[in-house]
Order: structure tokens, then C-alpha cells, then sequence
């Protein structure tokens, strides 16, 4: 591969946190590039600052009540968002417009030929649906890239995998009866943890039946547990040839995660990498858009984020 691999990261980025010791906080980039450093990423990428998205851009997937909600929020500056998990806090709007907005340049120039991988840690906000936030989610960066590729750039089939510990709801809902959005999702069960979705038997609905993958897995499942899941999600995307993949590679699997109780290791994200970065090549003319996700172990993220990054950089 040619292209250069995207790295985006910078100051408006790491502003993307809640305050008074929140699981998610402001310290979560800076982990991942310390860590990047040390195994010489750093040097292998291209690092891209973020841009934030107009309220424009951000309605192409959210509603206009909520983008303004949102707002409203940012100015008051306290409270919460959603029903009592994610906090509003001053420029709360700027930084989840952020986030969007940066996923949009990584679509802009994947699909202009200028990158064919991109990586942004700070992304992934797989909760927030059209018409709320949830989950420490405020803007759903990934439904607006969505949205975009096919607005602007004719790409209908899209593959959306994701890995999180938790499902992700703020996706697979929108977009359930969608035959053309192919979703393969391995989480936690959702009998055990947040948001409760993601049941094996949710294979998208109407004419989109079986274009989506939900794999619950139990609670302590590891590597083992995870790659023999990971087969059903490779044969899932070839079965279905999508035309791009956007990648929610979420840390918070790996053993110790405060919020989860999956175990696994950073090899699990590696290897998922690598045979999206294969499918990728494949299918999809090579474009794979990636996204941090969760993690609320600093060690952990820096760890799973820095697997991935190492395979998209040498891939």
C-alpha cells in the first residue's frame, strides 16, 4: 500500500471527556500517543489534526431537535445530556462536533485516493442515535459518516464492524432495516451489561434480514472465544462484498476493563485488523476507517489501539 495511514489526533480531540473522575475522561489520547511513540508509530503515519463538523454536517444523521439540544447544553454547561450518563460540561457541543467532523475528513480523503486507512483513537461514539445521546456518546461520528458516503460520494454498501465490549446500539438500530449498512458486531451479552441490545437473534429486519451479526459473547470469554466469533465476522463481510469498512475497535474487551468483564489481549485487536485490512483490500478498493471506541483502562486502550495502528501502518 502506497497511501500514506492517517492518524488523527490533537488538542480538540483529547477535549472529548467528562469531568470529576468519569470513566471517560481527557486523558485517553494522550495514553494511546505516549504509547505509539514508544513503538515508533509515530513515524510510520501521517498525523492529521481534527476539524470540527457544521450543525449542517451533523443533521445529516442526527435530528435537528438534538443537534440543538446539544447545544443548549454546551451553554448551560452543566446537567446531563442524555438520562444520567453522559454530562454536559462547556463546549460539550464543540467536542462532540469534533469528533464528527474529523471522521468526515478521514471519508473526504480515503475517497479522494489520498489515504486508504485511517485512524482516529478518539471516535466511535456508537451510542448516540439519530434523536439522543447515550452511553457517554454525543454525536454519532460513525452514523454521520455514514451518511456522508452516501450523500456525497455514491457509496451504498457499507460495512460496519465493531468490537466494543458494548453494542452498539446507536448503529445497528438506525439503520436495521437497511440492506445495504452490513453490520457484524462481537460485544459482552447484553443481558449482562449496557446498553442490554445486541442479541444473537437481531439479523436486521424486512429486506434487510440477515445482512446484520450480532455475536454476544459471555462474560470472561477471551482470545479463544473472541477469534473462533471473529471467523463468522470475516465470512459475514465476504458474503457481502461491502464497498467500504468502518472499524469500532473499542478496547474495553480486554482484561481488566473497569465497565466489562471480557478478557481479552491486544492480539485479539491485531488480528481483527489484519483480516479487515485483507477484506479491505478485497472488496473495498482498500478503505478502512477506524475508530478507537471505548476503553476505560489507560494501559489497556494504549495497548489495543497501538496492535491496530501497528497493522494498518504496515500493511
Amino acid at each position: 500500500m502506497s497511501a500514506p495511514v492517517l492518524l488523527y489526533a490533537g488538542e480538540a480531540l483529547g477535549k472529548y471527556g467528562f469531568p470529576d473522575g468519569h470513566p471517560l475522561g481527557i486523558d485517553r489520547q494522550g495514553a494511546f500517543l505516549a504509547a505509539a511513540a514508544r513503538a515508533g508509530l509515530d513515524r510510520r503515519v501521517r498525523l492529521l489534526p481534527p476539524r470540527a463538523a457544521t450543525a449542517q454536517e451533523l443533521a445529516r444523521f442526527h435530528t435537528g431537535e438534538h443537534v440543538r439540544w446539544v447545544e443548549e447544553c454546551s451553554r448551560r454547561g452543566d446537567g446531563y445530556i442524555d438520562y444520567g450518563d453522559t454530562p454536559a460540561f462547556p463546549g460539550v457541543f464543540e467536542a462532540g462536533a469534533t469528533l464528527a467532523g474529523t471522521a468526515l475528513d478521514a471519508v473526504e480523503r480515503v475517497m479522494a485516493g489520498d489515504a486508504l486507512r485511517t485512524f482516529q483513537p478518539i471516535g466511535g461514539l456508537h451510542h448516540a442515535h439519530r434523536e439522543r445521546a447515550g452511553g457517554f456518546c454525543v454525536f454519532n461520528d460513525i452514523g454521520v459518516a455514514i451518511e456522508t458516503l452516501r450523500a456525497r460520494h455514491g457509496i451504498t454498501r457499507i460495512g460496519y464492524v465493531d468490537i466494543d465490549v458494548h453494542h452498539g446500539d446507536g448503529v445497528f438500530y438506525p439503520y436495521e432495516h437497511d440492506p445495504d449498512l452490513i453490520i457484524a458486531d462481537v460485544h459482552e451479552d447484553g443481558s449482562f451489561l449496557y446498553p442490554g441490545t445486541g442479541h444473537a437473534f437481531e439479523t436486521g429486519r424486512g429486506g434487510a434480514q440477515g445482512t446484520k451479526l450480532n455475536i454476544p459473547l459471555a462474560p470472561g470469554a477471551g482470545d479463544r472465544e473472541f477469534l473462533s466469533a471473529w471467523e463468522r465476522v470475516v465470512a459475514h463481510l465476504a458474503r457481502h462484498r461491502p464497498q467500504i469498512i468502518l472499524f469500532q475497535c473499542g478496547a474495553d474487551g480486554l482484561a481488566g476493563d473497569p465497565l466489562a468483564d471480557l478478557r481479552y489481549s491486544p492480539a485479539a485487536h491485531a488480528r481483527a485488523a489484519a483480516d479487515l485490512c485483507r477484506l479491505a483490500d478485497e472488496f473495498c478498493a482498500g478503505r478502512l476507517i477506524c475508530f478507537g471506541g471505548g476503553g476505560y483502562d489507560l494501559a489497556n486502550l494504549a495497548a489495543a489501539w497501538t496492535a491496530v495502528l501497528g497493522v494498518l501502518a504496515k500493511a
